[in-house]
């Protein structure tokens, strides 16, 4: 079956269209606060149920149990702090508070507790290192001062450029149903799809009714493929290579916080809130530089036997001139001088280049897709 929303229930924080009109039309009697993108996203992930059981930003118990045990204080296994940051105090605690995004009102908050933090502890625990080279210490000691805890009730949607592609979770549980998959393996990518993807993919399904292909869009690194370069990549892919009543696509807007580990299983909750019932972990999942082991992030699972979602463990693939196809290190027994690894950093270039990929690593059809912008890459 479908999986149970983390928590066992799916949390909506949508307001009624009457009451919505009546808190913008009494915008001035609120506090007013400006927020940061990825914060707006994680407003719009809490009131759609992509992070359930939260109905707002973490308060001081759940912040520093977050931290301590990878759980909230009340046990549930919750491993990133989704928390709302501000530099100065000007309101209270009690009050209710409106949050803008570029003059946009997002939503109205109910402030539950204010209070301070230790960023370096905040760093160290969640992406076990204090390092300002890392992109998640980084925002984290650019954070302000303040910790605001309380729940949230969505006013406005950001603009979506991709909402054709969007579903929220209790889209995708109709969509499962409809489709009658009892069981489901959602597998996240911020990458054009290669056949390696592919193969851990197709390695996945094997096991299950259907494959959720749930691509990340949002803020990028400099280098990595554009939203749109993604979405049509998979769109052919899937046209040419995957069958129409095993496979879907839809996409999430999530700020990426490159915490390795603690951020697989994150990833997990939050397939588990679209209904997926399997995740696939990958090879250095959520992990950026040297900062955590290929396969730490497996381990890690092992906290959770109450997750609640299964983990799929696939190793990564490569291509043996000897069996001729793509394969594992678990199921080719054949010497490396024989292996061709598909290097993501190889691809790019030959892609900036224009010279096109073996067969062995990417689809034609995926390439000329690729080809056809002008610029696939964040600059």
């Amino acid at each position: 079956m479908v999986s149970k929303p983390h928590g066992g229930r799916l949390v909506r924080r949508l307001v009624a269209e009457r009451t919505r009109e009546r808190i913008l039309g009494e915008q001035k009697e609120y506090p007013r606060v400006q927020i940061e993108h990825g914060r707006a996203i994680d407003l719009e992930n809490i009131a759609h149920g992509v992070y359930s059981p939260l109905k707002g930003f973490l308060t001081s118990d759940d912040f520093e149990s977050v931290l301590d045990h990878m759980r909230l204080s009340d046990d549930t296994p919750w491993t990133i702090p989704i928390v709302l940051d501000i530099k100065e105090k000007t309101f209270d605690e009690g009050d209710a508070i409106l949050l803008y995004y570029d003059d946009l009102p997002i939503a109205r908050m109910h402030v539950e507790e204010i209070y301070t933090y230790d960023k370096r502890e905040f760093a160290v625990k969640v992406f076990k290192t204090d390092d300002p080279a890392h992109p998640g210490v980084a925002r984290v000691m650019n954070m302000g001062d303040y910790l605001v805890g309380g729940e949230i009730e969505l006013l406005n949607e950001l603009p979506n450029p991709f909402a054709k592609y969007t579903l929220r979770p209790v889209e995708t549980r109709v969509l499962f149903k409809e489709r009658r998959w009892k069981t489901i393996v959602a597998f996240q990518t911020r990458n054009v799809p290669h056949l390696g993807h592919e193969y851990v993919q197709k390695a996945a399904l094997t096991f299950v009714d259907g494959l959720f292909i749930n691509p990340v869009l949002g803020r990028k690194k400099k280098g990595d493929y554009r939203d749109e370069v993604i979405i049509k990549a998979y769109e052919t892919l899937f046209e040419h290579y995957y069958p129409k009543d095993a496979a879907t696509l839809a996409t999430v807007r999530y700020e990426m916080r490159y915490a390795g580990p603690r951020e697989a299983v994150h990833h997990a909750i939050m397939r588990k809130n679209f209904g997926a019932t399997h995740f696939i972990v990958g090879r250095d999942h959520a992990g950026v530089g040297d900062y955590y082991g290929p396969y730490e992030a497996w381990d890690m699972f092992s906290n959770f036997p109450d997750l609640g979602i299964t983990p799929m463990f696939i190793r990564e693939s490569f291509y043996c001139r000897k069996c001729g196809g793509m394969v594992n290190a678990k199921i080719c027994p054949h010497d490396r001088e024989f292996h061709i690894h598909i290097s993501g950093t190889k691809l790019r270039k030959m892609i900036m280049t224009g010279e096109k990929p073996p067969e062995y690593m990417m689809r034609p059809e995926v390439f000329e897709v690729v080809r056809s912008f002008e610029n696939p890459f964040v600059e």
